[in-house]
């Protein structure tokens, strides 16, 4: 397992009602905040592509990291993507194993 863990914030937009704006949030581990970057942009494609085709998402792949709730005709704005890490260890020393961040602060176990 990497060493943090990364909450990535991507802003999106409706192509179609541009005032339409809203926050794609995915989460996973990596090594740097810029991997991290990375490794969700291919997830969302992957996400994407995967709709376009009917095939269905799933929630994550053996990496981590998945992309669900991804809407087609949205425009997702990697050039104002943030990027907030957790140490690892820091975090299962106060929530225990089996447990992860959620993009909302909370803890999913």
């Amino acid at each position: 397992m990497a060493p943090f863990y990364f909450q990535v914030s991507v802003p999106t937009r409706n192509l179609v009602q541009p005032e339409q704006q809203g926050l794609h949030v995915l989460t996973g581990p990596a090594e740097t905040g810029a991997e991290a970057v990375r490794i969700a942009r291919r997830t969302c494609e992957a996400a994407l592509a995967a709709q376009a085709a009917g095939v269905a998402v799933p929630p994550r792949g053996p990496d981590g990291w998945g992309a669900r709730g991804t809407r087609p005709g949205w425009a997702f704005d990697w050039a104002n993507a943030t990027v907030v890490s957790w140490e690892c260890d820091s975090f299962l020393r106060s929530y225990g194993a089996g447990t992860r961040p959620r993009a909302d602060g909370a803890v999913a176990r």
